[in-house]
């Protein structure tokens, strides 16, 4: 099995370690009571079928942290086939990397000075609302993912707080299509 650093964190697949799977009340990801808890704690480790494995494979590099939004060159767009291109970005966000990873999928990496709280609100409620839900995800301190499923299309989402960037946010979207 494969795991998917994203934003600088692991996440995936079985064997990943710290990723977990909500208990029978699935949580968004902005679902922690307080900001540096785990939104699934307590639950157990997360496992995903096979079919779900692919989205993670050949995904390890992490994003690019070092970016700050003054220096980011926006991405060519629409960004690939495997991407959505109904996938809204908050505002005050530069998208500038895309890669394509075959049948891992594509791997989209933004730098954003909006907040990380408004950021997180943004994937879980605005994104959703655009018709891409979260299944399940975690959210600490400095930084937050979420798997998610919509218009064809499935992945993961991972946001962290940029060290190198004071008051920025690093986003970095996997997406697969599903059709």
């Amino acid at each position: 099995m494969a795991c998917v650093a994203a934003a600088g964190i692991a996440v995936g697949v079985s064997g990943c370690g710290d990723t977990v799977q909500p208990t029978a009340e699935q949580q968004p990801a902005h679902a922690s009571a307080d900001a540096g808890s785990d939104a699934t704690a307590g639950a157990e480790p997360h496992a995903e079928p096979d079919a779900d494995a692919d989205a993670g494979a050949g995904a390890s590099a992490a994003a690019d942290l070092a970016t700050c939004l003054e220096s980011a060159t926006p991405a060519a767009t629409p960004y690939d086939d495997g991407f959505p291109r109904a996938w809204p970005f908050p505002p005050r966000t530069v998208v500038f990397g895309v890669e394509d990873r075959g049948s891992a999928g594509t791997v989209v990496t933004a730098v954003s000075a909006t907040a990380f709280d408004s950021i997180l609100t943004f994937l879980n409620d605005d994104v959703a609302r655009a018709g891409f839900a979260v299944e399940r995800g975690e959210t600490e301190e400095h930084d937050a993912e979420a798997d998610w499923r919509g218009q064809g299309f499935r992945g993961r989402w991972a946001i962290r707080e940029s060290a190198q960037c004071p008051g920025q946010t690093v986003i970095q979207v996997l997406s697969t299509a599903t059709g």
